[in-house]
């Protein structure tokens, strides 16, 4: 939308959020009842198919961040994390007429920055202001691995302690193939490239992140969305470009409730309206990715431990997160079942498949009973596989458990 507000052009029509919530048969996208009175999306019909229109962006002001700044305002990135929008941002706001305002660590003389490595030229920016204090991620103040500047050893990485969200990472990476490209986000999968590593594994999947890190081992915490040892950084509409496609092999992603036809929600609950982190890039690297393994606890509130490769429950969970329906549709499982996406289901308790007929419980973890720990604590019917397995017992023990290619 900011390229298209680059340049003059009305907006963009895509199939990316159809039957989510910013189809606007659904939410649009509105946070509230104001908004909703003012739709920003609308589906259009174009060479007799259906899209979404999302009208462009023309920001007034455009406030970007970079490494280094020269006396004309050329910016370049080598101390970044990731060059993010910066260049369509930068554009967008001089095309239309608005001011854009860099934020760098240092100032150098005219000339100081190579002409390949400039990725805003100085004819956009209006505005520079040196902050040499200025932290690289949240909770970074520089770090030289995250912007590819150092390579970090491999064994520098804290690898995850012994638990139940371990147990979870460690069936999700069962489902992962040698050579493929991954998308992962935020919670129990940010955590499967340490599985990889811990395992002896590394290297055998790249892992990609939609601001634009390509390789390397993603980070966690406040320093997700980059990547230490990265092979490459790639602009962040570019990778969603990637994404959108479903040019990469599978995404890794997590759950805050699944709806009996598979839908997931991972940006809005009713019973805290106010509480809400929105969907990030969820709904771009859902749309058309091929495989995709969503990720969580069963429901929320359980206490368990683990014993001697079986899960036990101590004191079952307050809230279901398999229900009828999601609060709100961030994934559709309807539409992923009609383009003939694979979408599995990894808990701590079982695995599950989406099918024509709705969720399938396939697998089922060691110490678990099917009716009372997993059929009972969903809040709505689930099918089970004739052929119903049990999750291998080493995925609950401590010691690497043998991950294979």
């Amino acid at each position: 939308m900011l390229r298209e507000g680059a340049g003059h052009r009305p907006g963009v029509l895509t199939k990316v959020g159809m039957e989510t919530f910013v189809d606007p048969d659904l939410e649009g996208g509105a946070m509230n009842p104001a908004a909703a009175g003012e739709p920003l999306v609308r589906h259009m019909e174009f060479e007799g198919e259906d899209w979404l229109y999302f009208p462009a962006i023309k920001p007034d002001i455009a406030i970007i961040r970079a490494t280094t700044g020269d006396q004309r305002g050329n910016l370049s990135f080598e101390s970044e994390g990731a060059y993010l929008g910066a260049m369509e941002m930068a554009l967008a706001a001089h095309n239309c007429g608005g001011t854009v305002i860099a934020q760098v660590r240092k100032v150098g003389q005219n000339g100081s920055i190579r002409p390949h490595d400039v990725h805003v030229p100085g004819i956009l920016v209006d505005v520079v202001v040196e902050a040499p204090e200025m932290l690289q991620t949240t909770a970074t103040p520089y770090d030289p691995a995250i912007s590819g500047e150092l390579i970090r050893p491999l064994d520098s990485f804290q690898l995850m302690e012994f638990g139940v969200q371990k147990v979870i990472a460690r069936r999700v990476s069962q489902e992962l193939k040698k050579g493929w490209s991954v998308n992962i986000g935020f919670g129990v999968s940010a955590n499967v490239p340490r599985v990889y590593l811990e395992e002896g594994r590394h290297g055998d999947v790249t892992w990609v992140i939609e601001q634009g890190a390509v390789g390397g081992i993603p980070l966690l915490d406040f320093k997700f969305g980059c990547a230490a040892n990265a092979e490459a950084f790639v602009a962040s509409p570019h990778q969603f470009a990637y994404f959108q496609a479903g040019g990469f092999d599978a995404s890794l992603l997590s759950f805050l409730e699944i709806g009996a036809d598979g839908s997931v929600n991972v940006s809005r609950l009713k019973a805290t309206p106010h509480r809400t982190a929105g969907a990030g890039g969820f709904v771009d690297i859902t749309a058309r990715a091929r495989r995709i393994v969503f990720s969580g606890t069963y429901n929320a509130g359980a206490k368990m431990h683990l014993d001697d490769g079986r899960l036990v429950i101590d004191q079952e969970g307050h809230t279901s997160k398999i229900v009828p329906a999601v609060d709100q549709v961030s994934f559709s499982g309807k539409r992923a079942l009609m383009q003939g996406q694979e979408a599995t289901y990894v808990t701590e308790r079982c695995v599950m498949k989406l099918t024509e007929h709705g969720l399938m419980v396939t697998e089922i973890a060691p110490g678990m009973d099917l009716h009372r720990d997993i059929l009972e604590q969903a809040s709505t019917p689930l099918r089970v596989a004739d052929d119903l397995r049990e999750m291998n017992a080493a995925l609950f023990r401590p010691e690497p458990f043998g991950l294979t290619p």
